[in-house]
């Protein structure tokens, strides 16, 4: 069975069809590191997981690229505030890279602990800067850009497609959404792509442009580094679905006006993760990471289970009862696991029509738009039937986990509680900066606690 995705433009299920036979460009939007990554953002980022893993299972070969925003995403998705490294950096007394490195090593912190794979791209936007400038440069030859006292804005009315994406009526957008007034912008509704010392003169994190000395824009960061490592086609990209109506709209806006046809071929975008009705925001102040469930003793796979249980278009509400559930379930699970293995059938043994049926089930539910509650029905018909023999069994729960990746096999793992991560990350970000002392001090804090540490060249 072919895949079929919702694309959220047209939104519909269509067939996934890869531009390059048996290839697929995955681009996901990543984490802007000023902070650390709530669990609704990790919610998207596991769905993410699972769509590259569920391509790959089918024979596809998937080239996955997530970039890291460490400069140029401010205070509002649109142009208004400042640069949310600046305010990071201002809220910890760090400088914004010492920031950005801290909070991009606790993201992949947070991905190892929910068992997502690392992408195979990961790109910063202050390492291509020049790509940047040049998609900049490329958008004002065409006309489509214009640039205002040093500061360089795209200009919406250039692009009629602009409402496709998110359905919008341009009118009401800029009546709505473009609030903050910028007297530098011909009209309100146009968004930045760079930044000069015009604006926001307090900026550290600066580079040398044709416009001034400054910072880009956050939109033009994807579009530059996508097609850097994707080429000007995409077959899927990803985001949660609060990019919808800025920041992708002024994606394809930008990218399509460059490249001069389609630029993304499948808008995959996952709901929010309320928390008792409220959607998971680091500005309401507190918020639930990954280590807020370690430090209240919880296994990060049953975080992860709980979010296969709904569907990734479909707002989930998470307490804390049913965290409860799900990790008792995991723990049953993993119970009939090892009973399983312990009452294995000799190797050898034939495969009943049974086992096949449940094969092609759980994988057609992930096909037909990563419907993983269906999935995880069939995963559960596999752990409580009585029909299958256990061998039967093991070998379903091994494919079923490769994409699932809940740990089902992972009994014993061991978890670092949240200060011991941090200390390990301190410990990164002191070695980075050849602060050797400190260094072997948080180490030999780690191994007072049983933890060694091996330091491999990179």
């Amino acid at each position: 069975m072919a895949m079929e995705l919702f694309n959220t433009l047209g939104r519909t299920v269509v067939p996934f069809i890869p531009i390059v036979e048996n290839h697929v460009g995955l681009y996901a939007c990543g984490p802007t590191v000023y902070h650390y990554a709530h669990i609704g953002n990790m919610r998207t980022y596991i769905f993410e997981d699972v769509l590259a893993k569920t391509l790959r299972h089918q024979g596809l070969v998937v080239k996955h690229v997530m970039n890291i925003t460490d400069v140029g995403h401010l205070q509002s998705d649109a142009d208004a505030g400042h640069d949310k490294l600046m305010v990071g950096a201002a809220r910890e007394n760090k400088t914004p890279w010492q920031v950005a490195q801290f909070y991009e090593e606790a993201f992949f912190r947070h991905c190892g602990l929910l068992n997502i794979t690392r992408p195979d791209v990961v790109c910063r936007a202050t390492q291509h800067i020049p790509e940047i400038i040049t998609l900049i440069e490329r958008l004002l030859e065409k006309g489509v850009a214009y640039e205002s006292a040093g500061n360089v804005y795209f200009s919406v009315e250039k692009f009629p497609a602009y409402h496709e994406l998110g359905q919008l009526v341009l009118d009401e957008q800029r009546a709505t959404e473009r609030v903050s007034h910028d007297p530098l912008k011909r009209s309100q509704a146009d968004f930045a792509l760079w930044f000069s010392t015009s604006k926001f003169p307090g900026q550290i994190m600066k580079w040398e442009s044709p416009w001034g000395l400054g910072f880009p824009g956050w939109h033009i960061e994807c579009s530059a580094m996508a097609s850097k490592y994707l080429g000007e086609r995409v077959d899927i990209h990803c985001g949660g679905i609060d990019h919808i109506n800025v920041h992708h709209s002024n994606e394809i806006a930008q990218s399509e006006c460059c490249f001069g046809h389609r630029w993304v071929n499948y808008w995959f975008h996952c709901e929010f993760l309320n928390v008792e009705a409220e959607k998971m925001s680091k500005s309401s102040g507190e918020f639930l990471t990954v280590d807020s469930l370690v430090d209240r003793g919880y296994d990060p796979c049953a975080f992860r289970l709980l979010v296969l249980g709904s569907h990734y278009r479909s707002a989930l509400a998470f307490s804390w009862e049913a965290l409860d559930d799900v990790a008792t379930a995991l723990q049953k699970a993993r119970r009939r696991i090892s009973s399983a293995l312990e009452n294995n059938s000799p190797p050898g043994e034939a495969f009943s029509a049974l086992h096949a049926a449940s094969y092609r089930r759980f994988f057609a539910a992930l096909e037909k738009d990563l419907h993983t509650p269906s999935a995880m029905a069939e995963f559960w018909w596999v752990i409580k039937s009585n029909e299958l023999t256990e061998s039967e069994r093991i070998d379903l729960l091994r494919s079923f986990n490769a994409v699932l990746d809940i740990g089902l096999f992972d009994t014993q793992a061991t978890r670092l509680t949240s200060e011991q991560s941090d200390l390990i990350a301190a410990r990164n970000v002191a070695r980075n900066e050849r602060n050797w002392a400190e260094s072997d001090r948080i180490r030999d804090l780690l191994l007072a606690q049983g933890i060694s540490l091996s330091d491999l060249k990179a």
